[in-house]
């Protein structure tokens, strides 16, 4: 996030856009809710009928996979109708022109026809999002997972420019992070390329202060991402592979590649709190320990560093992930001789400057946000303020492009992921815990109109299909979800979603488009039967 969690009231226009906030996020769902009943303009786009729609005061309801065609659309009504910063953008922006050429295009009436928007709220949300400043953006997977995941960002970052929403109080670019620490394992390099603080791999001289503190001969180019090793597993290219406290069985696109995948290895560990779905396929299970039982940091969704402290000792045989992960290194042949995580902290402070200032001793109870450069930095609660960390921003004008898979007379209906809100990611906890008493069974949401064609009840169950596996779970029939979309969550092992989904990927990113793929629905048994 550019901006922080307790700057949300500042906001007069609150933009929401591919984030079921109140389901995958409610922490940050409550002061969002609470700004919109104290006056604050809510804007909402998604296909879905979230709960925030209620305190909406325009809901944009676009078709799956058109967010650029309806941002585009926003910033051409932003322009045509001159709302937009010159001065922000005159003093702190490059490449405006290009973009103005690009969205010109975009008309209200043509984005209608695209997205399926109305003009009139696409012209009232430009007007709200330009005009009632300071202006907010929150988004998450459902902007991400799109095989123009990066497009899509690009787009939302255009509009908070052109509009000067950035680096100012209440305004900001907020992306939503999907787990406790994610922030936090990208922030230490857990991409492939990388290194702790966002550092290129590439950069000869960043790898030379890595290898001198770490005595190692470093790579000079980026490595796979995660889809890209699957596709290397599966193809032989990649023997061997360790994942730690991560499930792609369930989470990743076109998961029956991804299984088969992880089968194709000729060896497999797997470090975690519990026998998982993928921890199943591995040769060798290490026993992790869960957040009770460590100490250490998590770094959260605002980009702020706070510690993590031991409440009970490990359970069995399970150990610290760290000093696991020094045990495999010296067992390798390198001597990795971490006594504490505190030690790890004061390397991590050494080797990043957007940690440089951060401590053990600094932390406190309410923690760092950084960038934090120095000892006696205060921490950064936005992002931007004075210029960008390129130096000007500058616009990336991108067109629409459809989805890679389109409904057809085979598979009519588009299939879209998510969570809901008595359930956490792929069940590994939440499935262990009494949230099960309240959401035990996985759904497919279908709007009535497609269950009356389909001659589904609601509680029947059904069996939906794709290009590449199918799976049983009951009917849902709500208009949450719009006519010729159905909607399941990707919490349930005996209903593995991700099995269906298709592992088109982001040119950039390399991130696959969970969010929208062709299948179909058919009834097995009725309710009661």
């Amino acid at each position: 996030m550019t901006n922080s969690i307790a700057d949300i009231d500042k906001a007069n226009t609150i933009f929401v856009i591919g984030s079921n906030t109140t389901e995958a996020h409610p922490i940050i769902a409550l002061p969002i809710i609470k700004a919109a009943r104290s006056g604050a303009h809510l804007i909402v786009a998604d296909p879905r009928k979230i709960d925030l729609v209620d305190y909406a005061e325009v809901w944009l309801r676009q078709r799956p996979g058109t967010d650029i065609a309806l941002l585009n659309g926003l910033m051409n009504v932003i322009i045509k109708e001159n709302l937009i910063d010159k001065e922000f953008i005159k003093e702190r922006t490059e490449n405006f022109d290009e973009l103005k050429k690009v969205v010109s295009a975009y008309t209200p009436d043509k984005v209608e026809k695209i997205t399926g928007v109305p003009a009139a709220d696409i012209r009232k949300a430009a007007r709200l999002y330009a005009g009632a400043k300071p202006a907010s953006i929150f988004y998450s997977m459902g902007i991400t997972q799109h095989s123009k995941g990066t497009a899509n960002v690009f787009s939302i970052a255009n509009l908070a420019m052109m509009t000067g929403n950035i680096g100012k109080p209440g305004s900001g670019v907020n992306p939503l992070r999907g787990q406790n620490n994610v922030q936090g394992a990208c922030d230490m390099g857990a991409l492939p390329n990388v290194f702790t603080g966002y550092q290129s791999v590439s950069d000869p001289q960043i790898r030379e202060k890595f290898e001198a503190v770490w005595k190692v001969k470093l790579p000079e180019k980026p490595g796979l991402t995660l889809m890209e090793m699957m596709n290397a597993a599966f193809d032989g290219k990649v023997k061997a592979m360790y994942i730690l406290g991560e499930n792609p069985v369930l989470t990743d696109a076109d998961a029956n590649h991804v299984e088969e995948a992880l089968k194709s290895l000729d060896f497999l560990v797997v470090q975690d709190i519990f026998l998982t779905e993928t921890a199943r396929l591995a040769d060798v299970v290490l026993p992790g320990v869960t957040f009770a039982e460590k100490n250490g940091t998590f770094t959260n969704t605002e980009r702020r560093v706070q510690r993590v402290r031991k409440a009970i000792a490990p359970l069995d045989n399970s150990r610290f992930d760290w000093r696991i992960i020094c045990e495999l290194a010296r067992a390798l042949g390198y001597d990795m001789d971490y006594t504490s995580p505190a030690q790890v902290m004061k390397e991590i402070a050494s080797l990043t400057p957007i940690y440089g200032g951060i401590s053990y001793d600094r932390i406190g109870k309410a923690g760092l946000q950084w960038p934090c450069p120095t000892p006696g930095h205060p921490g950064t609660s936005i992002l931007h303020v004075e210029k960008f960390s390129r130096g000007k921003g500058r616009f990336n004008p991108v067109e629409h492009s459809e989805a890679v898979e389109q409904p057809d007379k085979d598979f009519p209906l588009v299939l879209t992921t998510g969570r809901w809100l008595y359930q956490y990611h792929t069940g590994s906890m939440s499935r262990r815990s009494s949230l099960e008493d309240i959401s035990h069974h996985p759904a497919v949401e279908i709007n009535p109109a497609d269950a009356k064609k389909y001659k589904i009840k609601d509680g029947d169950e059904v069996e939906l299909a794709s290009r590449r596996g199918k799976i049983r779970l009951k009917a849902c029939v709500a208009d949450r979800s719009p006519k010729g979309v159905v909607f399941v969550p990707f919490h349930f092992a005996e209903s593995p979603v991700n099995q269906l989904t298709i592992a088109a990927l982001d040119p950039i990113a390399k991130i696959p488009e969970l969010k929208v793929c062709a299948v179909k629905i058919r009834k097995l048994v009725a309710r009661g039967s």
